[in-house]
């Protein structure tokens, strides 16, 4: 059991880095009523908080916050304005194992009961992308826009040649729209840097003609005009949280 909560909770530090959350970490408890023996609840108190100890993890003890079923460990986001939502959880259960009389083979050969081990590595999807919109004020780093990049023609003639870039994209695995709009650029770009995508590619009469892309960035501003195949050789390392350690 050490060993598989060493294992979540190394994964749960990588997902909070990745997305550029701090937490804090709280240790819960035996509550009032609860499952299973004494002896049980404190031998896995005690693993829980070696693991957290082993991995030099600063916590605080919430007594009596366990569950019914088993202590756990709770972590708590902390939100751009530094409020606390409930995230990561990693909790001990002896209940259900016991009321679906589970049972495994141990090495001596003799049946017994397992002890189950809870994990969510993100807590409520919805509190998390409530509280990640939040972190990044809806400006999320390029890997993890919805919308990487977006085309704007500035006019319908130009749909035709958007559309062309739109596919060469979508092969090389951006995440990309073209706004069709009967709209002046100005009120496209507009509409783009409201959104927060990345990057905005404007195609004219001009850009068809050299065949190239003139680039926006919603917060650098224009980037100039480039072939495509330039564009999408400065925006590899972006698509990739590894490449771009999380910015």
């Amino acid at each position: 059991m050490e060993k598989e909560i060493l294992d979540i909770l190394d994964f749960i530090a990588f997902v909070m880095k990745t997305f550029g959350f701090e937490y804090k970490i709280n240790l819960s408890t035996r509550p009032e009523s609860y499952a299973g023996t004494i002896e049980n609840w404190d031998h896995a108190t005690e693993i829980l908080e070696r693991t957290l100890q082993d991995r030099n993890l600063p916590f605080e003890i919430d007594p009596g916050a366990g569950v019914f079923y088993g202590p756990k460990i709770d972590i708590k986001l902390k939100d751009c304005l530094g409020r606390e939502w409930q995230g990561p959880t990693v909790q001990v259960d002896f209940n259900l194992p016991q009321r679906f009389d589970l049972s495994y083979i141990a090495e001596d050969g003799k049946a017994k009961t397992p002890v189950m081990v809870h994990r969510a590595i993100l807590g409520s999807l919805e509190r998390f992308m409530g509280a990640l919109i939040e972190q990044y004020g809806g400006a999320f780093p390029t890997w993890l826009s919805p919308v990487q990049v977006v085309i704007l023609p500035i006019s319908d003639k130009h749909l035709e040649y958007a559309d062309k870039i739109a596919a060469q994209l979508l092969e090389a695995g951006v995440r990309v729209e073209v706004d069709r709009r009967n709209e002046k650029i100005g009120a496209k770009i507009r509409g783009a840097q409201l959104q927060k995508i990345p990057y905005m590619l404007v195609v004219g009469e001009k850009e068809m003609t050299a065949g190239t892309v003139a680039i926006r960035h919603r917060s650098r501003g224009d980037l100039g005009a480039k072939p495509l195949p330039d564009f999408l050789f400065d925006l590899k390392p972006e698509l990739s949280y590894n490449n771009t350690n999380g910015g």
